[in-house]
């Protein structure tokens, strides 16, 4: 009980329990339209963009952080529908070779920055963090962040709704009925790169397109509609934010980033195991 009362816990699973909303809001679409895996690359890029900022105004100034990873994230989308319109490489592989190529690219400029004298003054200590996340740190001004993002989501969500069902339904379809799927695509890659940014201080650049596509992937099995899929992967992704924050925060030693995404891995496999008992 002493662990639900403190101050640092609730501060922590409110941030959580915002992403894990948002997220499963934002990863509906992506698992459905089968863009899945481009969360998962952007997610990696952004760590590119997280030092590169860093870089720029020798500080860790988290909106400024925020900025980088995001711009970072576009890059990634951008180089990989270029290279999938241009090349006869298979779009996986664009995928993987962006998401190597800016990580590794992050990780050279890292290393870059210990060992050059101008940057010994300025604390770059917790940047390791954004790779698999600390929530731990994360203050009332993170979760005033990420409860924009959720809110900026929720208002697109609710002025396309309709749009998006039948987009995510059939994309030739929603065009014929005069649906506008070429600012979906931008309103869609936005809302991606602004969970990706908002969330990778809590379960870092690797681990957050696992909380984009587990949550939808174990509602899948128990939804009928898309508003019950909604509703379910949000739940289910509540559900992990809450055991994972806890877990990290009773035993010492246990990250929050990864306990939550392993407490979401459960869920969705009893959520296979459900699935196949009755023949789904």
């Amino acid at each position: 009980m002493d662990v639900l009362m403190s101050y640092s816990f609730r501060v922590v699973l409110m941030g959580t329990s915002l992403l894990a909303i948002v997220a499963a809001l934002v990863g509906s679409i992506n698992v459905y339209k089968n863009q899945s895996l481009i969360g998962d690359a952007m997610g990696h890029s952004s760590f590119f963009g997280i030092v590169l900022a860093f870089i720029l105004i020798k500080e860790r100034n988290p909106l400024f952080l925020l900025f980088g990873a995001m711009f970072a994230a576009g890059i990634c989308f951008y180089l990989v529908n270029f290279a999938n319109k241009n090349s006869k490489i298979g779009a996986d592989a664009n995928m993987a070779i962006s998401l190597s190529g800016l990580f590794g690219l992050g990780l050279v400029l890292k290393s870059y920055i210990q060992a050059n004298p101008s940057y010994q003054k300025t604390s770059q200590a917790g940047l390791n963090n954004y790779i698999f996340g600390q929530a731990a740190y994360l203050m009332e001004a993170d979760v005033k962040v990420i409860f924009i993002a959720l809110l900026i989501c929720l208002c697109i969500f609710l002025l396309f709704f309709e749009d998006f069902k039948a987009y995510i339904f059939d994309k030739n379809f929603s065009m014929m009925i005069g649906v506008n799927t070429k600012l979906l695509d931008y309103l869609i890659l936005f809302m991606t790169i602004l969970v990706i940014g908002v969330g990778i201080k809590a379960v870092g650049v690797i681990l957050i397109s696992s909380f984009l596509i587990i949550p939808t992937v174990s509602a899948s099995k128990f939804a009928r509609s898309y508003e019950g899929l909604l509703a379910i992967s949000s739940i289910f992704a509540l559900l992990a934010a809450f055991v994972g924050t806890f877990i990290s925060t009773a035993y010492k030693g246990f990250s929050t980033g990864p306990s939550i995404i392993i407490a979401a891995s459960l869920i969705g496999f009893v959520s296979f195991v459900y699935a196949i008992r009755k023949g789904k």
